[in-house]
């Protein structure tokens, strides 16, 4: 595999408090035990977008269940909404000063970067899980998904099922004001696999492309508008894109809460059995809408992984162990994908809702 491509994009950067803090400790197995065995405890904070998306909320269960298992203090914090920098850097600047050994981190945005180097800089292993910080080494280590793989993925299968078809593809993503590694990777990777030419294709606020994708099918990007990874805001961008071309046929979005979002607008639109959608995320809700044809296909990625791994690292460094090597050929440590579909098509490796059901999250 080669490296991921990297953009630079201007931030903007809000402000907001951080919000609900949940805590958990693996407990000695009597008062002697625990006593003795709290210092030996490696603390960690793990520091969530928000604490609404599923996918974020599995991703904490999972270090939990990790955490019990490494004698691992634990504590789970999340800014108020996905994007608020200002409260991760908060968060950040709160666990150095508990004295905490660990920061397993989901970055919202460069903005955090300075805050992340300073955790460093005072002794504090810092961790990435799912969102590769920009530049790469601002973590120590990140856990994630290769989202260029998984974007691709969604793509290769796009462009096999519209068979040469003029494709009008609607492009919901995360944010219009900044761009997160995570989202410009996915973004990359599907319209690579689409067979659509990289160059000046991902820009925020582009009008509509046009061109070919594959060997000989034309398309046209009719519109690319942000969702903040919700469901309203799903509906919302979809509907947004309706309004400037009524013959959307194929809509990729970010992750499945958005791809949710964007069929109750083609429903309400009556539009809903003429527009296929793929996403990425392979949640438990999101396989089911995939068996009820809500989505065609997503590529699943698995955040208890992230997050185990991420816990036992912090372990594993304070009882003197190395971090694990990245992936071969990456920079980070790559936690798998796969495409889950009914509809499977030649040439592009997938797995059924029902062995994806086994594994979802």
């Amino acid at each position: 595999m080669t490296r991921i491509p990297r953009a630079r994009r201007a931030i903007t950067a809000l402000a907001a408090a951080s919000a609900l803090v949940v805590s958990v400790a693996a407990c000695g197995s009597g008062s002697d035990s625990g006593s003795a065995g709290g210092s030996d405890k490696a603390k960690v904070t793990l520091i969530l977008k928000d604490l609404q998306n599923p996918f974020f909320t599995a991703l904490a269960d999972g270090a939990k269940a990790e955490a019990a298992k490494d004698n691992v203090e634990l504590t789970v914090v999340a800014a108020k909404k996905d994007g608020d920098e200002q409260g991760q850097i908060d968060e950040i600047e709160s666990a150095v000063l508990k004295g905490q050994d660990g920061i397993l981190i989901l970055p919202s945005g460069p903005a955090v970067n300075k805050a992340m180097n300073d955790a460093k800089a005072q002794g504090v292993t810092v961790i990435a899980l799912d969102t590769p910080p920009d530049p790469i080494d601002t973590a120590d280590i990140t856990f994630a998904t290769n989202n260029f793989e998984a974007g691709e993925l969604i793509g290769q299968w796009s462009k096999a099922f519209m068979a040469g078809k003029p494709a009008v593809i609607a492009m919901l993503d995360q944010f219009s004001d900044r761009t997160i590694q995570t989202d410009l990777n996915r973004d990359q990777g599907f319209l690579q696999g689409m067979g659509i030419d990289l160059a000046d294709k991902t820009k925020k606020g582009d009008e509509a492309k046009t061109g070919k994708y594959g060997d000989n099918g034309t398309y046209t990007i009719a519109c690319q508008e942000p969702t903040t990874g919700a469901e309203d805001g799903g509906r919302t961008a979809m509907e947004n894109c309706l309004t400037k071309n009524k013959n959307i046929n194929l809509v990729y979005t970010i992750n499945e809460p958005s791809a949710s979002g964007a069929y109750k607008a083609l429903q309400a639109a009556g539009l809903q059995d003429k527009v296929t959608i793929v996403s990425i995320d392979g949640s438990c809700d999101g396989v089911e809408n995939v068996t009820k044809g809500v989505i065609a296909a997503t590529s699943q990625q698995y955040p208890v992984k992230m997050a185990e791994l991420g816990v036992k690292a912090v372990a594993d460094k304070v009882a003197g162990k190395a971090l694990p090597a990245v992936s071969e050929g990456l920079d980070f440590y790559n936690t798998g994908t796969a495409l889950i579909t009914d509809k499977a098509e030649d040439g592009v490796k997938s797995t059924s809702t029902a062995d994806g059901s086994k594994i979802c999250w």
